[in-house]
């Protein structure tokens, strides 16, 4: 079963949060992928991507791209997992229903918007019905604190 953190964002927007986990995912010498809502999120996360300034540079690719399996971070609207990452991030309130093929699984959730949070709370419901071992993370006006389980 997968370790599976909700983080509950109250003061940046995901595109802000994600580059400092991807970088951390990256100096754990893992690989990971990003499942967005849909295609143009997908172009949107990649653009954020590249104008991520900490860390500077996070090489990631997406099937607009191609070479799948050299891509460290992975951008898709699927299921696909090319490059045999480990670590999956969940945003858009996309669903997981693959969570145990992932060693942690990281689902980011707007806290302003309560239809998210709602959602993000059934997801839990699920997640802990199946099995995994769930955290959860609410980012602070510093970093994140870690909550319940």
């Amino acid at each position: 079963m997968a370790e599976i953190g909700f983080y509950h964002l109250t003061r940046t927007s995901v595109d802000q949060a994600l580059p400092a986990l991807l970088g951390r995912t990256l100096e754990a010498g893992r690989r990971a992928v990003l499942r967005c809502g849909d295609a143009q999120r997908v172009k949107a996360m990649d653009e954020a991507l590249w104008r991520s300034t900490d860390p500077l540079w996070l090489p990631h690719g997406s099937a607009a791209m191609g070479h799948g399996a050299l891509q460290p971070i992975w951008l898709t609207a699927g299921e696909d997992v090319p490059n045999g990452a480990t670590y999956l991030f969940l945003i858009d309130g996309v669903n997981c229903p693959d969570a145990a093929a992932f060693e942690r699984v990281f689902d980011l959730f707007d806290g302003g918007d309560p239809e998210a949070v709602e959602a993000a709370r059934q997801r839990w419901t699920v997640a802990r019905e199946a099995g995994h071992t769930l955290v959860y993370w609410r980012q602070q006006a510093k970093g994140w604190s870690r909550g319940g389980r």
